[in-house]
């Protein structure tokens, strides 16, 4: 990784502790649950992770054709995803403004529905490096 990407991540990192400290005092103290700030803190944790898999472009260059494919339509699955849950927890709302949602099952999926494929990505890679050590490929 490189060193913007590190401070970015430690940005990102510090960002997203103060918004989940933020909501786990409001939620303790004051008794609410803030459904604004959890869905931040979210979107924060999931752009922490997806800093985090940035990956260097001679890596990404070892990659098949095919193998490419793949991997950009699923992440483009992803996104129409996590957009399409997003656009159905705003429209069955009838809200924009995030602090007026009251159905937290959804808002629930559709905070992990951010944050499931960074990640996946990171736990991959993170597999993934440790085979290249240990075979030297």
């Amino acid at each position: 990784m490189s060193k913007t990407a590190k401070i970015i991540a430690a940005i990102t990192f510090i960002t997203f502790c103060v918004f989940l400290g933020f909501s786990l005092y409001s939620w303790f103290v004051l008794g609410t649950l803030s459904p604004s700030a959890v869905l931040f803190s979210f979107i924060l944790l999931s752009a922490l992770f997806s800093t985090i898999n940035i990956r260097s472009t001679v890596e990404k260059d070892k990659a098949d054709g095919d193998q490419r494919i793949q991997t950009k339509s699923a992440i483009l699955g992803y996104y129409v995803l996590a957009l399409s849950a997003g656009l159905i927890l705003f429209i069955s709302e009838g809200t924009i403004n995030a602090n007026e949602i009251d159905n937290y099952p959804l808002l629930i999926v559709v905070c992990l529905a951010l944050v499931i494929q960074p990640i996946t990505q990171f736990f991959a890679n993170k597999t993934h490096s440790q085979k290249d050590i240990y075979t030297g490929e």
